[in-house]
């Protein structure tokens, strides 16, 4: 009887191994309980974020890089981002804000969001894998990024809120 239990659980994990992959917006769902969602690729949780054009409302789901570890690590390595994905640095301290694109393969789009939580610049089209400084025109309250061209599609422009 134990045998037949032990053969069942490998074969079902052996069809759930080769079973197709799903994006990480699908699989990025809250687990019973009202835990919160956490990203497949860096356990980040997963949060809703608004960005408000002046009445038109673009919906994001974002990892949040609440920990320095995670704002170190932040996109690197990363060779995915969808449409309406991103990650969202939040500062615990307000202030000027850097950023570079160390082994991070994915060209991106880094907002820079000032302390009134409104979009203060956008560093469009990133050039990967650089060392060079990406940086706040100011005191940044949190940085967005998204995949490199994501913000001229949307028509993201300073001075557009972003909420999270």
């Amino acid at each position: 009887m134990v045998r037949h239990i032990l053969a069942s659980a490998a074969l079902a994990l052996a069809l759930a191994a080769c079973s197709p992959g799903m994006s990480a917006t699908a699989s990025a769902q809250a687990p019973a309980g009202g835990e919160a969602a956490r990203h497949p690729v860096s356990g980040l949780e997963v949060i809703d974020l608004v960005v408000d054009r002046g009445g038109k409302t673009l919906n994001f789901k974002v990892e949040l890089a609440d920990t320095p570890e995670a704002q170190v690590k932040g996109l690197m390595f990363r060779t995915e981002l969808g449409d309406f994905e991103g990650m969202i640095f939040p500062s615990e301290v307000p202030e000027a804000r850097a950023f570079w694109m160390k082994n991070t393969p994915l060209s991106l789009d880094i907002i820079f969001i000032g302390m009134d939580g409104r979009v203060q610049n956008i560093a469009a089209n990133t050039t990967p894998y650089s060392l060079d400084s990406v940086k706040s025109d100011g005191i940044a309250s949190a940085v967005l990024e998204l995949r490199a061209g994501r913000a001229k599609a949307l028509g993201i422009v300073p001075g557009d809120k972003v909420t999270y």
